[in-house]
């Protein structure tokens, strides 16, 4: 599969650094190249795109504010010469960002995550009984949790948090790992950090997922497949 690219950038030499870089590599293609952010904008209202170079710093809109109009099936790269922006870029569930000078290690390091986004989907579960085995510590030591008493399961990088209605099990694992020992009529990720239990949501808006009290965030990525879930079953 190709991804198809555009640089938004107001600066000529960045883009043409952008431009030589996708060339290199055989997942992209590029497709526009935009100093004005206005016509980007128009572009992107006729044509399919995939993927979005999007400089920060730009007259009449910034990156962020394009970020925030585009639909939300496009991968965002922000490109800027200021790291200021770096948490607000990922707070807008960006793909990575990029602090000029770009070098094309880190031009690939970044690109390379669209070849890795996580499944919108929590995996065909192996279990079929209603409760996991899950290690706690170093020795052979094992929790057991029933399914239905499964609020959601946080990300701790190299760990997961699974939070249920009378505890929270720390173990070392990938947020992957654990999903695939669930099933998935019954689970459902909604953000690169979180799977939740659709039986335990309380309330949910465009933004967020309330369940036990508490907020959790709906990623671009996971936005779409989650609403549709939430369709099936609206009256």
């Amino acid at each position: 599969m190709k991804f198809k690219c555009i640089i938004v950038d107001d600066e000529p030499p960045a883009t043409r650094i952008l431009e030589n870089y996708i060339g290199k590599v055989s997942f992209l293609e590029k497709v526009g190249v935009f100093n004005d952010s206005l016509k980007a904008l128009e572009f992107l209202n006729t044509q399919a795109v995939d993927v979005i170079f999007l400089d920060i710093q730009m007259p009449q809109l910034t990156g962020l504010q394009i970020s925030k109009i585009i639909s939300k099936d496009i991968k965002v790269i922000f490109t800027t010469a200021y790291p200021d922006f770096a948490l607000e870029g990922f707070e807008l569930n960006a793909v990575d960002y990029l602090l000029k000078p770009i070098s094309f290690e880190r031009f690939y390091q970044a690109v390379s995550k669209l070849n890795t986004e996580p499944k919108i989907e929590v995996s065909s579960n192996r279990n079929s009984s209603d409760f996991i085995f899950v290690k706690t510590d170093g020795k052979n030591k094992f929790q057991k949790l029933v399914l239905d008493e499964i609020l959601y399961i946080e990300s701790l990088q190299n760990y997961v948090c699974i939070h249920t209605l009378k505890q929270q099990i720390i173990t070392h694992s990938s947020l992957k790992n654990v999903v695939e020992s669930l099933p998935s009529a019954d689970f459902i990720q909604i953000h690169k950090s979180y799977v939740i239990s659709l039986k335990h949501i309380e309330s949910t808006d465009n933004f967020s997922v309330f369940i036990n009290e508490k907020e959790l965030p709906i990623g671009a990525t996971f936005k779409n497949y989650f609403f549709e879930k939430i369709e099936e079953n609206k009256i």
